[in-house]
C-alpha cells in the first residue's frame, strides 16, 4: 500500500490541474477597446486646440502644441498568480491627425479578475531594434547615429521665450543615448510600464486611457523650455528626466462593460 499512495496523490494532482485548465477553457472570451483621451491639467485637449499658444506649464512657460504622437506596446493583462496575457505588437496614437485614438486588439481576453492592466510606453530594446513598416511610413525613425530604432513620442510646438520671442520646441522621447556617432552607448532604458490597475472583466469592455500632457513638464522635474527645448534627442540627461516625468502622465479613466 505504501507504493500506491504516491500514485493516488499523483492522479489527484493531475485531475486537479486538468480541472483548472478546463475551467480556464470554459471561460467566455470578450473584446477590449482602449480609447486614448488627452487633457491639460484636467481640461480636455484635442487637435482643435493645437497651433495656438494657449497652454501654460508649471514653469509658467506659455506654449502651443502643433504635433503630438506616441507609441505604446505590449498591452498586458495580469492575473492573480502572476500569469500574464500579453498582446504583442505596438500602436501609434497621433493626436494631431486624430488617428489611433481608439485601439481595438484582435485578441479576445478570457473573463475574470485581473490584478493589473498595463502597457509599455515606447518600445522595449529588442522590439525597438526590429523593422516596423508602419512606423517607417510616418517617419517615426531615430537616426542611426543616435542608435536607430524609433521615437517613443514626438511633441512639438512653440513657446514664448524669456526674450518675448516665439520659439520652437521639440520634446522628443527616445532611448537615452550617449556618444552619438558610429558607436553610440545607452546609459539607461527610457521606455517604461504604465500600470492602469485591476479590473474584473465580465463583458466586452471599453477602457479610457487618459494622458495629462501637463505632467510631462512638472512631475517630478520642473521643465524650463528656455533651457530644454531643442536638441533633446542626443541629450541622455534630458531623456532620463522625460522618463521620470512620464510616470505620472497616464491614468485609467472610465471603464464600461
Amino acid at each position: 500500500m505504501k507504493k500506491i499512495y504516491p500514485l493516488i496523490l499523483l492522479v489527484m494532482l493531475s485531475l486537479s490541474s486538468c480541472a483548472e485548465d478546463l475551467d480556464d477553457n470554459l471561460k467566455a472570451a470578450v473584446t477590449t477597446q482602449f480609447n486614448f483621451t488627452h487633457n491639460w491639467n484636467g481640461l480636455p485637449v484635442t487637435a482643435a486646440d493645437f497651433n495656438t499658444v494657449k497652454f501654460a506649464n508649471e514653469n509658467s512657460d506659455s506654449l502651443s502644441i502643433e504635433r503630438l504622437r506616441y507609441v505604446i506596446s505590449d498591452l498586458t493583462f495580469t492575473r492573480e498568480h502572476g500569469e500574464q496575457l500579453i498582446i504583442e505588437g505596438h500602436h501609434l496614437i497621433d493626436v494631431s491627425e486624430d488617428t489611433g485614438l481608439v485601439y481595438s486588439p484582435e485578441l479576445e481576453i478570457p473573463t475574470g479578475l485581473y490584478t493589473n492592466v498595463s502597457f509599455t510606453f515606447g518600445l522595449n530594446n529588442e522590439y525597438n531594434a526590429q523593422n516596423h513598416l508602419d512606423l517607417n511610413s510616418v517617419s517615426f525613425n531615430v537616426p542611426e547615429m543616435l542608435g536607430g530604432g524609433y521615437h517613443y513620442m514626438q511633441m512639438d510646438g512653440k513657446f514664448i521665450a524669456a526674450s518675448g520671442e516665439e520659439v520652437g520646441y521639440n520634446y522628443h522621447s527616445i532611448r537615452a543615448v550617449d556618444n552619438p556617432g558610429p558607436n553610440p552607448t545607452f546609459p539607461q532604458d527610457t521606455f517604461f510600464t504604465v500600470d492602469l490597475g485591476a479590473i474584473n472583466l465580465e463583458n466586452n469592455a471599453t477602457f479610457e486611457v487618459k494622458m495629462d500632457i501637463s505632467e510631462w513638464y512638472k512631475n517630478p522635474n520642473l521643465w524650463d523650455l528656455n533651457e530644454w527645448h531643442t536638441v533633446l534627442m542626443p541629450n541622455s540627461e534630458a531623456q532620463i528626466l522625460m522618463r521620470e516625468n512620464g510616470q505620472s502622465v497616464f491614468s485609467l479613466g472610465t471603464v464600461t462593460q
